[in-house]
């Protein structure tokens, strides 16, 4: 059983980023940029016509299947870490935002209301995906 810890606000977060979350970050935005498709799209272009030179199709088409896999496993790896905290970061928002409606909610009549918002803060925490009564 998970035991439910109080959920971070956004000012408790730490700013710092360990070396491998500023790799993976800096790989994300280089990863979307429109120059990017661009040379995958060139190294396709390139390896097309090199069937000419390499004349042996299974090695021709290695070097093509494995220079991808190797760029797509690295890059889920790191798009996967980048999207990871950024999910965390709009969670933590969503409890900021959702803690403070509660607050005011206490102040007026809906306080059974607030009691109930106040409980779906920090449920992903605790939430399973296996029991989920469906």
């Amino acid at each position: 059983m998970t035991v439910a810890t109080e959920p971070l606000m956004p000012s408790q977060i730490s700013h710092e980023m360990g070396a491998f979350d500023r790799f993976a970050e800096h790989a994300s935005r280089l990863a979307s940029k429109a120059w990017f498709f661009v040379f995958c799209v060139v190294l396709v272009l390139v390896w097309a016509p090199s069937i000419l030179l390499i004349q042996n199709i299974d090695t021709w088409q290695l070097i093509i299947n494995t220079i991808t896999t190797i760029v797509t496993f690295l890059m889920v790896a790191l798009l996967q870490n980048s999207q990871t905290r950024a999910d965390h970061a709009v969670q933590h928002k969503l409890n900021a935002i959702a803690d403070s409606l509660a607050d005011l909610m206490e102040k007026s009549s809906l306080a059974k209301d607030a009691k109930e918002l106040r409980a779906a803060v920090g449920l992903e925490e605790i939430e399973s995906t296996s029991h989920n009564g469906g």
